[in-house]
């Protein structure tokens, strides 16, 4: 991990003077907002960039979109290529909170601002963060499940990406409250917010550990994984809690089969960001942090 942030660090200092004096200025009248997202091939953050465009378009703003596709060193990237395409802020959707420093430090030195949006970045100077209570979201899904297992049981945490701000306070919040629990958390194990790996290291998980009461999925594209697993391996009664409220998740939860999800309403996320950019750029003063109220989403 060292190695990759002092590859990325370098990047910056290489590149940084070379941009300099180099953002475009096409003189017009509308604004730029830049958006760069972690990855478009998760739900969660296609809805994301939905509420970011609509609220944009309802503002009279432009939008410049590119996909880091989960890679700091194509995030830096893109930070390079945005901050000529005369954007007056960035929004940036980190792929992890420590490699986003890198990502931040090209447009301080450029003087562009930045707005992080879902997860933070650990270093560098943003205008302001934009996302849910990640650690109430985890203790919210605690809570669900002490409930729901009469305070007894054994759980499985599927983790997200290591080092995302998402994958530490959601899982701090959800260890917290175990803590002051009878319920066990036997294994944690990453699964990097995809579906694909969530049912790949829930079968792994099912093959080594005896018996499962209950998962919680730091995001629901690794519970909808580690749902299939179950399912498959006969084990229908295990209950699962994801985090995200996607469509999917929803229509699950719906149906009876995941058992909860919590809501972190990407599009309203997307919307509370661009109109604070909207405010910043008109001269306000804003919030250090713009919180995003959470719910959680049980079957009716």
């Amino acid at each position: 991990m060292f190695k990759k942030f002092a590859t990325l660090m370098m990047t910056v200092i290489l590149t940084s003077s070379l941009l300099v004096g180099c953002r475009q200025n096409d003189n017009s009248d509308t604004k730029k907002i830049g958006l760069i997202v972690s990855t478009l091939n998760n739900p969660f953050f296609v809805d994301l960039k939905s509420g970011i465009e609509s609220e944009a378009k309802k503002l009279g703003y432009d939008i410049v979109v590119l996909d880091s596709q989960n890679d700091p060193a194509k995030e830096v990237s893109n930070m390079e290529d945005i901050s000529v395409k005369d954007v007056d802020v960035v929004l940036l959707n980190p792929v992890d909170s420590d490699s986003a420093i890198a990502s931040v430090m090209v447009a301080n030195n450029l003087d562009l601002p930045v707005i992080t949006v879902d997860r933070a970045a650990n270093g560098g100077e943003v205008v302001s963060h934009v996302a849910s209570d990640n650690v109430e979201g985890g203790k919210m899904a605690a809570q669900y499940l002490v409930e729901k297992l009469g305070n007894k049981g054994n759980i499985v945490e599927l983790e997200g990406i290591a080092g995302s701000s998402a994958t530490r306070d959601r899982g701090a919040g959800f260890d917290n409250e175990i803590k002051n629990s009878d319920l066990k958390i036997i294994t944690k194990q990453s699964a990097d917010f995809d579906r694909t790996k969530g049912l790949s290291v829930m079968e792994n998980i099912i093959q080594s550990k005896g018996e499962i009461h209950a998962v919680f999925a730091q995001n629901d594209e690794m519970a909808l994984g580690a749902k299939k697993a179950l399912e498959d391996a006969n084990m229908k009664d295990v209950l699962v809690v994801g985090f995200d409220a996607t469509d999917d998740a929803v229509e699950s939860v719906k149906k009876g089969n995941m058992s909860a999800t919590i809501a972190q309403q990407p599009k309203l996320i997307g919307k509370t960001a661009v109109d604070l950019a909207h405010r910043f750029l008109s001269g306000e003063k804003v919030e250090d942090f713009a919180p995003v109220e959470l719910q959680l989403i049980v079957k009716e």
